[in-house]
């Protein structure tokens, strides 16, 4: 019966469209379907059939245009930078990032780890190993130790109350006001990023890659760190002016530099990261997306797009995130 509330609704087409390789395609595929059995999932986009919600990581430039049905586009990952940098990208059409607490969480363990390695002097004893050197370091106690967390969303939010549950003086910075969370000292706007890194032992960036966010850790804003405190970059390769921090490592203004995210990924061979004492090297691992978690994520969206209610964690196009 038309307009029966108790009606199924009806099925809707999905496009799961990517740069990545064949294999991880299919586990994605299997994991979406997995959770979403009452819908089709495309893999290549279909002849003649309208397609409502693409499910997209990295898609090619000009995959999503001409879809005249399509009324999400739900990425798999947290950042949408290049999402948006596709000028075809439909600009009627809602795009909702990912947000999964299983990456937020895996996002604070790296943090964690970072802070708590850079705290003890790990980096400095593996260094020390490889010369067959024997020296005890100076031991610092967590709360003598002040982490400054660049980007309060959800992950830095996460990593923010990690970093506060063992110890660490915390300080977090956002370019807008941000809500109260125990234990950290908030700063906001660009005027204050002088002051929330004057006492940073460690600065660990999360913020989103926008216009404004991009080369933000450049000479000058490196050098408002006090001399010697290290760098932690798990957001995007291109906050970071490579040159400036090659120098200010060099010149021991940076004492060391975590990096998990690089402006060319994989990092070309050549890159001085790779052979520098005072740099640790990760290749984007920070928080990989778990398929099973965020397909659940995905799903929650797809059925509020079916039910007709707003979808979770839209982007806000005009500010990039």
């Amino acid at each position: 019966m038309a307009g029966d509330p108790n009606s199924p609704s009806p099925a809707l087409e999905l496009l799961l469209c990517g740069t990545w390789s064949t294999a991880e395609r299919d586990t994605w595929a299997g994991a979406l379907r997995a959770a979403m059995p009452g819908h089709r999932l495309h893999l290549e986009l279909p002849t003649g059939t309208p397609i409502d919600i693409a499910i997209v990581a990295n898609p090619p430039a000009g995959a999503l245009h001409g879809l005249p049905r399509l009324r999400l586009i739900q990425s798999l990952w947290a950042g949408v930078d290049r999402l948006l940098a596709d000028p075809t990208l439909p600009l009627q059409v809602p795009i909702a990032r990912m947000v999964d607490p299983a990456m937020n969480a895996a996002m604070a363990e790296t943090a964690l780890w970072a802070a708590l390695s850079l705290q003890r002097g790990t980096f400095r004893y593996a260094h020390q190993q490889r010369a067959a050197c024997w020296h005890l370091l100076p031991q610092r106690r967590a709360d003598e130790w002040t982490v400054l967390v660049l980007g309060l969303g959800q992950m830095g939010r996460t990593a923010a109350r990690a970093l506060v549950r063992q110890g660490y003086r915390v300080r977090g910075w956002s370019r807008q006001p941000a809500s109260a969370e125990d234990g950290v000292l908030l700063f906001h706007g660009d005027a204050a990023l002088p002051r929330a890194c004057a006492d940073a032992d460690v600065l660990i960036n999360l913020l989103p890659l926008t216009a404004e966010t991009r080369g933000l850790l450049d000479a000058r804003r490196l050098g408002w760190l006090p001399r010697g405190a290290a760098v932690v970059n798990l957001a995007r390769g291109a906050h970071v002016v490579d040159d400036a921090l090659l120098r200010a490592l060099d010149a021991g203004a940076i004492g060391h530099a975590v990096l998990d995210v690089f402006h060319t990924e994989p990092l070309p061979p050549d890159h001085p990261y790779w052979r520098h004492p005072g740099v640790t090297v990760l290749p984007h691992a920070a928080a990989q997306t778990d398929p099973r978690s965020a397909a659940a994520v995905v799903a929650a969206n797809v059925a509020a797009v079916q039910d007709g209610r707003a979808p979770s964690h839209l982007v806000d196009r005009a500010r990039g995130y």
